[in-house]
């Protein structure tokens, strides 16, 4: 049975794609008969079962889809090749396209954007000018805002970025992690337990930062690195190679420590 129909208004999207706005044929899910909807390109652009719905000026077109019980409202934009499925939900100005899926309970609102093959799901929530992108995977109960960046990464679990952190190249965020301020973590590095890395800190090589550490200032951990335990490296310190920081060691100033070295217990190492 088919739900909506398209009617005679229409616009010219930017790139030159014809869109008709819809009106509801039958009451479903929140919908009542007669109600108008947003605009699509052609029917293909959303399901006619379930409950999904295009509200208010929100526009899906080129190969976009609509389906299950998702909404798309506002003045949120699907189009390439994306999909919006199950009961997610994309709203505010929020751009989903490229190869991009949003699924399950996930929410893309605000000025997000999601691209490339980036797949968010589970209760997931993009908001503000967040940007997912590349291959990246988000799911579970994440929070990513602000300006803050997933490309080719995966961040689950509950871990959250905000500011303008970076995830990317394959790193891992997940548990209770945070990754906030101009952070960058990437090249396979891990941040995961109850660990934050912020400020303008980098994390890269394959590093492992958990626990209760923190990373911040302009810290580096690099290599196969790891810092954990309640640890702290901040200021311009590095930590490389094969080191392992851990218990309540303090790493400061402008200290650097390599190798194969275990640094534990009360140690403060500075320069």
């Amino acid at each position: 049975m088919r739900k909506y129909k398209l009617t005679e208004e229409t616009a010219v999207v930017f790139d030159g794609a014809v869109v008709s706005r819809i009106r509801a044929l039958i009451d479903f899910g929140n919908v009542k008969v007669g109600d108008l909807g947003g605009f699509i390109e052609t029917e293909d652009n959303l399901c006619h079962s379930g409950n999904a719905w295009v509200y208010g000026n929100s526009l899906v077109y080129g190969c976009a889809r609509v389906s299950g019980d998702a909404k798309v409202s506002g003045n949120a934009v699907l189009f390439g090749n994306a999909r919006v499925l199950d009961n997610a939900e994309v709203f505010g100005a929020a751009r989903v396209y490229e190869d991009a899926l949003v699924r399950y309970h996930a929410q893309v609102c605000d000025n997000a954007r999601v691209y490339g093959t980036a797949e968010v799901a589970g209760t997931a929530m993009i908001s503000g000018d967040a940007e997912i992108s590349g291959s990246a995977w988000v799911w579970d109960d994440v929070r990513v805002s602000g300006n803050a960046l997933v490309c080719a990464a995966w961040v689950y679990d509950n871990a959250k970025l905000f500011g303008n952190a970076v995830v990317c190249e394959e790193a891992e965020v997940f548990n209770a992690a945070e990754v906030s301020g101009d952070a960058v973590v990437s090249g396979y590095a891990k941040v995961y337990g109850n660990a934050y890395v912020s400020g303008d800190a980098r994390v890269h090589g394959g590093a492992s930062i958990y626990g209760h550490a923190r990373v911040f200032g302009e810290a580096t951990v690099c290599g196969k690195a790891k810092v954990c335990g309640n640890a702290r490296v901040y200021d311009n310190a590095v930590v490389r190679d094969n080191t392992e920081v851990s218990d309540n060691v303090r790493v400061f100033g402008t200290a650097v420590v390599g190798g194969d070295l275990k640094v534990e217990g009360d140690t403060k190492l500075s320069s």
